[in-house]
């Protein structure tokens, strides 16, 4: 199989040597070129034809989502992973870069200066990317063949019936901002159910990300904060390097907060929020797995079909990597496969079983009988 071809695209110098020295060790992938800006990187383009572009954000004459946006213009498909900074500023960058046409991103090390840190940063964050993205196994070299896609399977049998929802709980990885920004604003504000949302996302970002979220829906979308309520209507976003969990149980079941191992390589990670909810809500819980690389959410799911409740995820054609769907639909633990523009649509339809929110109780006035 002839290897990944990788155009890296940074006005960094030692950024550029770091990226290049750490892709060209592995012997799957191949740099066939690097740029200074976003214009020299689509005249590269047109003449390298690379597998995948990575691109910094802020540049000369031409940044990364100027760049982003002028290789979608042109109907170029090429997977695009930004580079960006754990500040205010670039993950509101990398958000806009993502709603461009970018695929994914990582975040550059915070001290350039240790090279074999920085080496060692790049290395485990981008390499399974570009992989994932290109649809190479990842962790192996390029002499292996990619093996066939995993057809989904048939949703195994039911030894529990199905429950009515009484909680909505997401997993998303790789595409999930785009993913995300299309099923919210689908979604009613009346949704009679609370919603948990992890998205794989390091802090900083996932408190911009709720925050566009919520513009763009009609739906409440908050950062989780420890000890919230959960009321219908609201969605609680995992922050960033925090498991997203459900504590008690019912009408009086809170969120959860907590800094435990990574589970899946991931924190926050999508097993453990679906583990909880079950516990939670007594396995009344729908589940909606969308695009994302690995096979986090994979045994959550399986947890939450023993216990009655109803997995969804998203099809191979409109993911942007079929890792996390695809584990849950090749164990057949998908009640759905759908593509991303009909999910909202189950969503809605699901939730139209759970028992509508009950009336909050009423609060009597200074003086009246108690």
């Amino acid at each position: 199989m002839d290897p990944i071809r990788v155009l890296v695209v940074d006005d960094s110098v030692v950024v550029r040597k770091i990226v290049t020295d750490v892709l060209s060790s592995d012997p799957a992938i191949e740099v066939v070129g690097t740029a200074v800006n976003g214009k020299l990187a689509l005249t590269k383009l047109d003449t390298l034809k690379p597998d995948l572009v990575t691109m910094d954000i802020e540049m000369p004459e031409m940044n990364g989502i100027e760049a982003v946006r002028a290789i979608r213009a042109r109907r170029n498909r090429v997977p695009i992973v930004m580079f960006s900074t754990l500040t205010e500023r670039g993950a509101s960058a990398t958000l806009d870069a993502l709603s461009s046409g970018a695929n994914d991103y990582v975040t550059k090390p915070a001290n350039v200066g240790s090279v074999a840190q920085s080496m060692e940063s790049v290395r485990e964050q981008l390499i399974p990317k570009i992989k994932a993205l290109t649809g190479r196994p990842v962790g192996l070299g390029a002499a292996r063949p990619a093996p066939a896609p995993v057809a989904a399977r048939p949703p195994a049998p039911r030894s529990v019936p199905h429950k009515a929802p009484a909680v909505l709980v997401i997993g998303s990885s790789t595409g999930g901002p785009e993913a995300l920004a299309k099923v919210l604003p689908a979604l009613p504000a009346t949704l009679p159910v609370p919603i948990l949302l992890v998205q794989h996302m390091p802090p900083v970002f996932t408190r911009q990300f709720a925050q566009r979220l919520d513009r763009l829906s009609a739906l409440r979308v908050v950062e989780a904060v420890d000890g919230t309520p959960l009321l219908p209507g609201t969605v609680h976003l995992a922050p960033g390097d925090h498991h997203l969990t459900v504590r008690g149980t019912g009408r009086g079941a809170t969120t959860m907060l907590s800094q435990g191992p990574p589970e899946n390589f991931c924190r926050p990670a999508v097993d453990p929020l679906f583990r909880s909810a079950v516990t939670a809500y007594d396995g009344a819980v729908l589940a909606v797995v969308l695009t994302g690389m690995g096979s986090d959410g994979r045994n959550g799911a399986s947890v939450i079909r023993d216990a009655g409740g109803t997995v969804v995820v998203q099809d191979q054609a409109t993911s942007v990597v079929w890792g996390m769907p695809g584990a849950v639909a090749s164990a057949g633990l998908a009640d759905e496969v759908l593509p991303l523009d009909r999910v909202a649509e189950a969503i809605t339809r699901h939730l139209a079983r759970a028992l509508p929110p009950q009336p909050a109780p009423l609060t009597l006035a200074t003086g009246a009988h108690r």
